[in-house]
């Protein structure tokens, strides 16, 4: 299994959603919230091609994108195959 690593804040209603996903799938994951650490949020922004928003969602050196993105990637039936491969 890939590592997992989600940059989150704890008001955020996604990233509930992305880690509800994941707590489903037994896939344990790294929470990394933005507002406790200021530094964590520029280093999610240089990882994430510019993107602001949270959650933001990496599964190896993968970055999956948002809540969204993931959803429609299990959606797909493809998650497992991205977390396995």
């Amino acid at each position: 299994m890939k590592s997992v690593e989600i940059y989150t804040t704890p008001i955020c209603g996604f990233c509930s959603a992305a880690k509800r996903l994941f707590n489903s799938k037994n896939v344990s994951f790294v929470e990394i919230n933005v507002m406790v650490d200021p530094n964590s949020r520029i280093e999610m922004i240089k990882r994430a091609n510019g993107s602001r928003t949270v959650p933001q969602i990496f599964i190896g050196n993968e970055h999956i994108g948002g809540c969204d993105d993931l959803h429609a990637l299990e959606n797909a039936g493809k998650l497992d195959a991205v977390l396995t491969n």
